[in-house]
């Protein structure tokens, strides 16, 4: 579903990202893992197009992808959920779903049921504002929204952080339902080890900006893991 050959990123003068290479299949989650600052969520933010990449190849579902802004990007089926979530404090939790249909024809702006029987408490908190829920809550929200615009690939960026325990639970288990669907790759970076390592496919770690491990659940045991993603 996703391709990238020899991806690069730059803020100002500064090389962040050194020539990236990954791939991530529908029906699979691939785990991004590393130490803070390695270029984790510069990765995302270059696949997703909210900062633009320096150079490189990108690939998705077959298509090459040039240098082409987020909204684009967002039409050709990447949904992504940023660190910190940015879903929209002053709109309603259904104001800030909707925001989602600017990626869909008019025949399709309505909200599934499916969001709903997969996050019962939005349904719940539909006319409240956004930025009265728990963190939990908005990551509920952020990752609901994401999926109204029906990606292809869903890029989600620490989706664990400051989120109380039966809330990453209940996420875990939202990753394998889209995964085991079948029709979408998922591209996860997380700190958490246990959540990451139970939920991945195919893991890939960074360091300083670069790729220094990449494989499947087979290729990778979970000591040479660890061991390559801490201090």
């Amino acid at each position: 579903m996703l391709k990238t050959e020899g991806l690069t990123l730059h803020y100002g003068g500064s090389q962040i990202l050194h020539g990236i290479d990954i791939e991530a299949a529908a029906g699979e989650v691939t785990c991004v893992m590393g130490t803070n600052g390695v270029g984790k969520t510069s990765l995302l933010k270059a696949i997703s197009g909210t900062h633009p990449r320096s150079g490189g190849r990108m690939e998705l579902a077959g298509e090459q992808i040039g240098r082409v802004p987020a909204q684009a990007l967002a039409r050709k089926g990447v949904g992504y959920v940023p660190q910190g979530r940015m879903i929209f404090p002053l709109l309603t939790v259904k104001e800030n779903m909707e925001t989602a249909y600017a990626c869909l024809p008019r025949d399709e702006h309505f909200i599934p049921d499916e969001i709903y029987e997969l996050f019962p408490i939005l349904k719940e908190f539909l006319g409240r504002r956004g930025g009265d829920l728990s963190g939990g809550q908005q990551q509920q929200l952020a990752i609901a929204r994401a999926m109204l615009t029906k990606p292809k690939l869903l890029l989600l960026d620490e989706p664990t952080e400051g989120i109380q325990p039966n809330i990453i639970q209940q996420i875990g288990r939202v990753i394998e339902y889209l995964r085991d669907r079948g029709d979408m790759a998922i591209i996860l970076v997380e700190q958490y080890f246990e959540f990451a390592y139970g939920l991945a496919d195919r893991f890939v770690v960074m360091k300083r900006g670069s790729v220094s491990m990449a494989g499947s659940r087979e290729e990778l045991s979970k000591e040479e893991l660890k061991q390559a993603v801490s201090v």
